[in-house]
């Protein structure tokens, strides 16, 4: 840990269904760390497009958009609040119009090398955990902590229809199997920062582990790198 960094940067990535967010969640809140969700920012640059007129293959408005935009995180007790220039829109970046906009918006070169930039500088002081596909390969790739997170699809398949039936959202098994697995293709293949594991990621398999497991493994694992930096 370098010093004067307050705490380490933590990075978890890995394949849909793994538990990453849930996991990097109460990681963060067992260390007394930042939780940065970096979908909700790509979510916020949706949204702002989608109220800006600007189309997804439209780079140059794309860049002079971003250029005058600011995406930021403030802690609160529930969640983290999304702030697009100044204005909470946590809420507004979970409708279904912007579930469906940001998977392009997210894989377009120019607003990852925005949001890239704007993670960076959330988590440059450390003290912070964050999830998603290119974390620990792109974001930061000096963290000081890099998790890979894998687990068996018809594992990753049940945790993810039982999230869905919970919102009332009716698919089968194999319904379910068939968009995780086109979705790791999708990740694992696209141009720009592609779903990799780091070289010195540490691989955890969450097929049989419970989400409180693959909580404990990682700040085990933290607490191996900086013992004295955890507030637990």
């Amino acid at each position: 840990m370098s010093p004067g960094k307050r705490g380490l940067i933590i990075a978890i990535d890995g394949v849909a269904g793994s538990g990453k967010s849930t996991t990097a969640k109460l990681v963060a809140q067992k260390l007394g760390y930042m939780h940065m969700d970096t979908g909700a920012m790509y979510r916020a640059v949706a949204l702002k497009m989608l109220r800006c007129g600007v189309e997804v293959t439209d780079s140059e408005k794309i860049d002079d958009l971003l250029h005058g935009t600011t995406v930021t995180q403030k802690e609160s007790d529930s969640q983290p609040r999304i702030l697009l220039d100044g204005a909470d829109v946590t809420d507004e970046i979970r409708t279904p119009e912007i579930s469906l906009w940001v998977g392009p918006v997210s894989e377009n070169p120019l607003v990852r090398r925005h949001l890239v930039r704007w993670q960076r500088e959330l988590g440059k002081e450390g003290g912070v955990v964050l999830e998603g596909r290119d974390i620990g390969t792109v974001v930061f790739p000096d963290a000081d902590l890099k998790v890979y997170l894998v687990a068996d699809l018809k594992a990753r398949a049940k945790r993810r229809r039982k999230e869905m039936l919970a919102k009332g959202l009716e698919q089968s098994q194999a319904e379910v199997e068939a968009a995780l697995s086109a979705r790791d293709e999708r990740d694992s293949t696209r141009e720009h920062s592609p779903l990799r594991r780091a070289d010195d990621a540490i691989v955890v398999d969450t097929t049989n582990l419970t989400i409180g497991d693959q909580v404990e493994r990682i700040v085990e694992l933290a607490r191996k790198i900086a013992p004295t930096a955890l507030h637990t």
